[in-house]
């Protein structure tokens, strides 16, 4: 396997496959990327830590001395002790990948953070390996659809070429993930008091919830279909996929259940119909205190009408008519009318003389809405219950989306003018305060008094930390969700923030950690139908043939179980979760599973 990247994803990733698979891995990185402690799975990060910078110096200063006392022109290649070949380059040219060993490799992940440079590597590894399996981390969907169909189509042509050739390799394809999108439908769950966490396979849509103990409010008697997963209590860390009697003794710890399996149709038949926005609202247009006005107005020249109808004693349509014409001071004095019409005529031409006001101010406010269209909006008064969101760079962006599809009130908060999210905030009218969060009256205008959830998303740890510190001054009980990539800090952060705030909910989520069991599962020819965050673990769900698989076929759904490491749930294409069904040749299951597990079953 080669991995190739430019940030954190390239050495969760390369971790993954290593420490997980047992893979044998090159990881390309940029040479200043080589002082970033890579993540390792089932090792000893300060150790590992070690053993790569030293590994790097050495490699780095044996190219120096070979090449003169100047920074090497070429890849700096080294070996860690773990047997991961590592290698410095600037960007995966052709001779890059050559040397990483693209042409005898089985899979290719590219998941530099710049979209073009993971497309023209991948061409050039279609190049030099049409039979290669590659996954490409792209964020603009409709351009990795097109470029994915693209590469497989080139691997078909080469395959065809070389089919009288000697040898057969691994099957090619192409996969286009993006870390967006596999972490935001976590994040946003969390962020969110009582959403569930929704995982959609291939034709079955599966629910799993967040529940408290019981006898706390809202823990519910349904104990729902299995627990997935116990959440830390104490100094109990977290267990995924406990055993039934593990679940008996833990019945004071909160847990994740697996609340519903359903198929996708039946869920869209009983989704609320989202209403139209198409159609600007009357209550953009105008302020609520110019629609009081007019309705005074409106009030005022019903009263006139009617009062007029009663004193002269003409048709009430006539009355109105008149009133209208005394309000619009069109020129019909009364003169030689009973008093009573001269009074309201007077009457009239005054509510006249405050009407004009009134229809300047309304005209200059629905002009400014409608210049201000395409600006950002401003938090609404009166807002509460909302989630404030910190920065709208690409994860953001994604949480952002799926939070409105959740008709969640958002408000965002980003300190780039540019930012790439706030087209999109543009395009759903949700109100952004642009500012420095850790600067004094920022989180204020996002209204975190009155917030529900804070979700701190930006892609540094230390601003991240600090807005939550900050707006739990402000609220103590406020539901926080942070991004943190390391895990020893995120462990730290989230010990410390719970013990200072017992009774307030605190999450930390890691994108890389979410993102990188899919992409390596991609890499192994596995696609990873989703992922739960269980705190800072990972909960995946995959699609496995039982045919020939010992420990599935002749097994019931609940004998297919391997406690802490892998549980089968369901048929593809059954919602029926009966665990009394044996599995038989022809069926596919989904599984949730572990790293481990998912590695055990392949």
């Amino acid at each position: 396997m080669v991995v190739c990247g430019d940030d954190g994803l390239a050495h969760r990733l390369a971790a993954e496959l290593r420490g997980v698979y047992g893979e044998q891995v090159t990881l390309v990185v940029p040479p200043d990327r080589r002082t970033a402690g890579p993540p390792v799975v089932g090792r000893a990060r300060a150790a590992s830590a070690a053993l790569f910078d030293r590994m790097v110096s050495a490699a780095v200063g044996t190219v120096g001395r070979g090449g003169g006392t100047g920074p090497p022109a070429g890849p700096a290649a080294g070996q860690r002790a773990d047997g991961e070949a590592v290698m410095e380059a600037a960007e995966p040219t052709e001779a890059v990948l050559a040397e990483a060993g693209v042409a005898r490799a089985a899979a290719l992940a590219l998941v530099y953070d710049d979209d073009e440079t993971n497309i023209r590597a991948a061409l050039t590894a279609r190049r030099l390996n049409p039979r290669l399996r590659l996954v490409l981390r792209l964020y603009n969907r409709r351009l990795g659809q097109h470029i994915e169909e693209l590469l497989d189509q080139a691997a078909a042509l080469a395959a065809g070429d070389a089919a009288d050739g000697p040898g057969a390799g691994p099957e090619a394809s192409t996969t286009v993930l993006s870390d967006a999108d596999t972490a935001a439908p976590a994040l946003a769950a969390t962020a969110v008091a009582g959403t569930g966490k929704v995982v959609q396979t291939e034709g079955l849509l599966l629910r799993a919830v967040e529940r408290p103990p019981a006898g706390e409010e809202g823990a519910g008697a349904d104990p729902g279909l299995c627990t997935l997963a116990l959440l830390s209590g104490g100094e109990q860390p977290p267990r995924l996929l406990p055993g039934d009697e593990e679940v008996r003794q833990a019945a004071g710890r909160p847990a994740v259940v697996l609340e519903h399996v359903s198929s996708p149709a039946d869920a869209e038949s009983a989704r609320p119909a989202r209403r139209l926005t198409g159609v600007m609202p009357l209550a953009s247009l105008f302020s609520r205190r110019l629609r009081w006005s007019l309705a005074g107005l409106v009030g005022c020249v019903v009263a006139l009408a009617v009062t007029l109808s009663l004193v002269t004693g003409i048709h009430p349509l006539r009355a109105c008519y008149i009133t209208l014409l005394d309000l619009f001071a069109i020129d019909d004095p009364a003169l030689k009318e009973p008093l009573g019409r001269q009074v309201l005529q007077l009457l009239s031409a005054l509510v006249g003389l405050l009407l004009l006001p009134v229809l300047l101010a309304a005209g200059l406010e629905a002009l400014g809405t409608f210049r201000t269209a395409s600006t950002l909006r401003r938090p609404p008064r009166g807002l509460s219950g909302h989630v404030v969101l910190l920065g709208l760079g690409k994860i953001g962006t994604r949480v952002l989306t799926r939070l409105r599809e959740l008709n969640v009130p958002v408000v965002c908060v980003e300190s780039d003018p540019e930012a790439r999210g706030l087209a999109t905030a543009r395009r759903l009218r949700v109100p952004v305060v642009l500012g420095d969060v850790t600067q004094e009256g920022v989180l204020e205008a996002a209204q975190i008094h009155r917030a529900g959830t804070l979700l701190a998303v930006t892609s540094a740890d230390t601003t991240n930390l600090e807005a939550v510190l900050y707006a739990r001054t402000v609220r103590p009980d406020l539901r926080v969700v942070l991004r943190l990539y390391d895990d020893d800090f995120a462990t730290a952060v989230y010990r410390t923030l719970r013990a200072a705030h017992p009774h307030a909910l605190t999450r930390s989520r890691s994108v890389t950690h979410l993102a990188a069991p899919a992409f390596a599962g991609a890499m192994l020819g596995r696609q990873v139908l989703g992922a739960i965050a269980v705190e800072r673990r990972v909960l995946l769900f995959a699609a496995v043939d039982v045919d020939g698989h010992p420990r599935l076929e002749g097994r019931t759904l609940s004998e297919a179980f391997h406690t802490g490491s892998w549980r089968a749930l369901a048929r593809l294409g059954h919602p029926d979760t009966a665990g009394d069904h044996v599995l038989a040749k022809g069926d596919r299951v989904v599984v949730a599973a572990t790293r481990r597990g998912l590695a055990e079953l392949r």
